[in-house]
Parts: C-alpha cells; sequence; structure tokens
C-alpha cells in the first residue's frame, strides 16, 4: 500500500484528554507526505479536527503543552445543576483566543462535528454554521458538561451514539479512510509510559467540588471495594459503552488504517499529559500503518 501518494480521510474519535493523541496522528500524517482531504470528528475528535482545519493546530498543541494540573482545574468552571457540574465556557473560551471566531463552511477542508440530540435521541452533524457552537455541544460528556440548547434541541456528546463516526465519510476513490479510536480496550503496553504508577482514586478536581457527604460515602465504600472509585466507575461505564459502538462501526466501516489509542493512557481531564499523548499518538500510528501492511 503506497500511503504517501493517497489522500485521507481523516475521522477522529472520542474520548476527552485522549484525544490530544490526534495531534500526534496529524503531525505524522503531514510529515509523511498525507493530503488531508476531510476531517469527521467526535468530541475531543471534533476540537483537534476542527482547529486543524482552521490551520492553527501547532497554536493549539503549544497552548496545551503549558498546562498543568492547576491550570486545567482553574479552566473547569463548576456549577451544580441537575444536568452536569462543568458549564465548560472558561474551557472553550481559551480555544477561542487560540483560532477567533469561525465558521465551518468558511474552511479550505471539509470537516464535520458529531453531536447527539438527547430529545430526539439522533445525531446531529456540524458541517456549517458556529465552529465554538459546534465543537461545545459534541464535547458536552453527560452527567459532566452541562448540554447545550442549540434550536430546539438538547445537545450533549456525539460519542452517546456514534464515538468514531466512519460512517459518514462519502470515500473518494483515490483515497483512504483513517480512523483514530481513543478510547481502544487493548493494553498496549509499548505505547504508554512506564515510570507512572496509576492510582485508582477519584480525581483531585473533582475532590474538590463533590459534597462532603459523597465524599466520605465514597472512600468508605473504597475502603470495601478498592477496584473502583465513584467516578471511574461513571467514567468506566460510559468508556466501555463507547468501546463497543466503537467496535459495531469498525466491523461495518472498516478504515484503511486504524489507529488504536488505549484507554490506559490517561483519564477523562489529564490535559497536563498532553507532550506523552501527542507521543502516543504518533506511535499508534506507525503502528497501525505497520499492521495495515
Amino acid at each position: 500500500m503506497r500511503l504517501k501518494e493517497k489522500k485521507v480521510h481523516l475521522v477522529l474519535g472520542s474520548g476527552g484528554a485522549r484525544g490530544v493523541a490526534h495531534i500526534g496522528v496529524i503531525e505524522e500524517l503531514e510529515k509523511n507526505g498525507y493530503e488531508i482531504i476531510e476531517v469527521i470528528g467526535c468530541s475531543m475528535g471534533a476540537v483537534v479536527g476542527g482547529i486543524y482545519c482552521t490551520g492553527q493546530l501547532p497554536e493549539y498543541k503549544n497552548w496545551l503543552l503549558t498546562l498543568t494540573k492547576k491550570r486545567v482545574f482553574d479552566l473547569l468552571d463548576f456549577t451544580f445543576t441537575s444536568q452536569g457540574f462543568v458549564k465548560g465556557e472558561k474551557l472553550f473560551s481559551k480555544h477561542m483566543e487560540v483560532t477567533g471566531k469561525q465558521n465551518i463552511e468558511d474552511f479550505p477542508i471539509p470537516f464535520t462535528a458529531v453531536a447527539t440530540d438527547m430529545k430526539a435521541n439522533k445525531e446531529v452533524h456540524f458541517s456549517k454554521g458556529d465552529l465554538f457552537k459546534a465543537l461545545r455541544a459534541s464535547v458536552s460528556i453527560p452527567g459532566i458538561f452541562t448540554p447545550v440548547a442549540y434550536e430546539d434541541k438538547v445537545l450533549v456528546d456525539g460519542g452517546v451514539l456514534n464515538p468514531l463516526p466512519i460512517n459518514l465519510v462519502n470515500k473518494r476513490k483515490d483515497a483512504i479512510i483513517v480512523a483514530v479510536d481513543i478510547n481502544s480496550g487493548k493494553v498496549v503496553e509499548e505505547l504508554l509510559a512506564r515510570d507512572e504508577k496509576k492510582e485508582r482514586k477519584t480525581p483531585e478536581w473533582l475532590e474538590r467540588v463533590l459534597p462532603d457527604s459523597i465524599k466520605d460515602f465514597t472512600k468508605s465504600t473504597e475502603k470495601k471495594q478498592e477496584e473502583f472509585s465513584l467516578f471511574e466507575l461513571m467514567e468506566s461505564s460510559y468508556s466501555f459503552t463507547q468501546d463497543r459502538l466503537t467496535s459495531l462501526v469498525i466491523e461495518h466501516y472498516r478504515p484503511d488504517i486504524l489507529v488504536e489509542i488505549p484507554r490506559q493512557a490517561c483519564d477523562t481531564f489529564e490535559f497536563h499529559k498532553s507532550k506523552k499523548l501527542i507521543e502516543i499518538g504518533k506511535k499508534a500510528y506507525y503502528k497501525a500503518v505497520e499492521k495495515a501492511g
């Protein structure tokens, strides 16, 4: 397969901070002479893909590399509602600072962001209009980010129905499909850093905002059964559902190259690990190319 002479439909999946690995994949695609002719993204895949289509991915990458645990926490504007506890305005105002206001139809590369309409139980595809409205809707993880009200819709993370939207590609004969699954259940040890011991506990940012009654209950429960914390149960349940949906999509719409980022690479909000995640994306890309032959 002479891949360097191919054009690429790029599909970027959902999976929280692991989506930073998409940057590593994009950089290696360009380095190896690919022409990306379309980007379709879901959740964090929509964020990276959308910013790439604006031409300002290097600036976004540089900002990500400045993030520390404290800076990530400071970007989370907490609210206590029945629909979520992070508003997302502070985080996306930073994204606006990187690229400014953008309309999707003005991009030189066709782009689609996928969200889910909870009222109608169906996918919503943003291929025109305000970029950041589309991105904010696409990343709205249920129960964490508050939903986005848009027209008569209530929009949440596209990963609820389609975490790796390969089916939306209208494939050209002279192009291949490269899909990046950042929620892979496969444990790929050579992709993961070996100098970090992962602890199973409630993330520090969530620990700070949970009511004392919930924290006390969580601690007492973890003493009895230490396998999963409260947040890890929430996160893992959602990830497992995405994993199953992704497997079904891949089975029916198999891409030419499937890049797999292991779920163990990081947790949902660990953007302070961006440098490591970009390197994981690069390594996973070459592993996928080798497998594709």
